[in-house]
């Protein structure tokens, strides 16, 4: 049994409002100096790390993962056989979008490809696709059913 009371339990259901300040000061200033030129492969293989340690059933729990971790609100946009491409919305994406920062939505892409490999039990890669204004990214994630996990 948790030690919250219930009232804490519902507190941490409720909505918390995300500092542009302090996310753009962690994500676009504080990771890169960490990481240097290193950045964009460090961030992808952080994101599959974070979804091996979160694995998730269903897409409804994937795109509630994303609101929740304060990534935006991510929509399917279509799925072939061996490809799905995806949209990621957020006013907080705006600013990331404008600037030549080579590091956009790594950590999102890796942690999207991870959970589709789960899903699709084959070797799965995401493509980030910046937009160049807006509040949006575009992933595109890709698997060959002939390089199987199992």
């Amino acid at each position: 049994m948790s030690n919250l009371t219930s009232t804490e339990q519902t507190a941490t259901d409720m909505p918390a409002t995300i500092s542009k300040f302090g996310y753009e000061l962690l994500r676009d200033t504080l990771l890169p100096e960490l990481l240097g030129k290193n950045t964009p492969e460090i961030l992808y293989w952080a994101g599959k790390r974070l979804a091996r340690k979160y694995p998730l059933q269903t897409m409804d729990e994937i795109i509630d993962f994303y609101e929740k971790a304060s990534w935006g609100t991510l929509i399917l946009k279509k799925e072939t056989k061996s490809e799905m491409e995806f949209e990621l919305v957020s006013p907080l994406l705006s600013s990331r979008n404008s600037t030549k920062a080579e590091h956009f939505f790594q950590l999102e892409a890796g942690f999207l490809a991870q959970q589709i490999e789960y899903h699709k039990e084959t070797i799965t890669e995401a493509y980030e696709h910046p937009a160049k204004k807006g509040y949006k990214a575009v992933f595109t994630v890709k698997w060959d059913k002939k390089d199987q996990t199992t």
